[in-house]
């Protein structure tokens, strides 16, 4: 079974996600960020705020900024979780060692936390995956997962796999409930990670989310973000903007309570990007 989201975290607090491997239970985004000083202006207000999971990928251009924002931080890397992914022009199993190489490079990183299968690319995705598992072999990469596996993705690697996934990322709000698949996670203890929590602002003005932030002295975006911490999902906020960066980890001295209910009501098959349901 996949973890459950502890009612008294902080900032913090992680999540075991594979033997000896413990991911922050928030994370920080930097998809659609300007390679270059805003994405380095990010990355170093949101470590700055206490975050310590940073989640790129090759596709978003920007591997290179989050690197430079990374060593200018004199964090300790062991205190970082770093994820990056593997886009699909980049499956098959030498490329998918390529492009590991490649983004570790352009991080100037000599390993990362976390790989991900970027999108289940038909007709590779099981020889990208055992490439994957090399990396892990290799120790280029301390834990692997998917992105965008819906229920039949997930079923087929399980099927094939020598590792199991660690990781299912995917677009989850209280718009976009993913409850079968999210199920299918838990049952075979793969955490979720949910991306566009914050449905890209879409909803952020919807009655019952204002209602609650009202009456919690919180901001709609921090009751989306809590929703998603106690629905057991690892959010991924994004934002360029340092106030917002700041609010969106104002997530620990506060919880839902009946508000909790009222959210859980609002699905509506909302996706704000990729929708992955139909990929063969």
């Amino acid at each position: 079974m996949a973890a459950t989201f502890p009612p008294d975290a902080t900032l913090s607090s992680r999540v075991t996600i594979a033997p000896g491997v413990d991911m922050p239970w928030l994370g920080f985004g930097v998809y659609q960020a300007r390679r270059g000083r805003e994405t380095e202006d990010a990355v170093a207000a949101a470590l700055r705020f206490g975050y310590r999971h940073i989640d790129t990928a090759s596709i978003y251009g920007n591997e290179d900024s989050v690197g430079r924002a990374i060593a200018a931080s004199g964090l300790p890397r062991s205190d970082l979780f770093v994820t990056t992914k593997l886009w699909n022009s980049d499956h098959g199993h030498a490329r998918t060692l390529a492009a590991c190489e490649k983004s570790l490079a352009r991080l100037g990183l000599a390993h990362v936390d976390l790989y991900l299968i970027h999108w289940p690319v038909r007709g590779l995705r099981l020889e990208s995956w055992r490439a994957m598992e090399e990396l892990h072999e290799r120790k280029l990469v301390r834990a692997i997962g998917v992105s965008n596996y819906m229920e039949p993705h997930l079923e087929e690697l399980l099927a094939a796999c020598r590792i199991r996934p660690a990781v299912n990322q995917i677009e989850v709000s209280p718009f976009l409930q993913q409850r079968s698949v999210r199920a299918l996670c838990a049952r075979e203890g793969i955490t979720v990670e949910a991306y566009s929590p914050l449905t890209q602002g879409l909803r952020l003005d919807h009655p019952v989310v204002v209602a609650a932030a009202r009456a919690l002295g919180r901001t709609p975006a921090q009751v989306l973000l809590r929703w998603a911490l106690e629905r057991n999902t690892v959010p991924l906020p994004k934002s360029v903007t340092e106030a917002r960066i700041r609010d969106n980890a104002a997530l620990f001295d506060f919880r839902l309570g009946p508000h909790a209910a009222a959210l859980d009501q609002l699905e509506e098959e909302l996706h704000t990007g990729w929708d992955p349901t139909d990929a063969p």
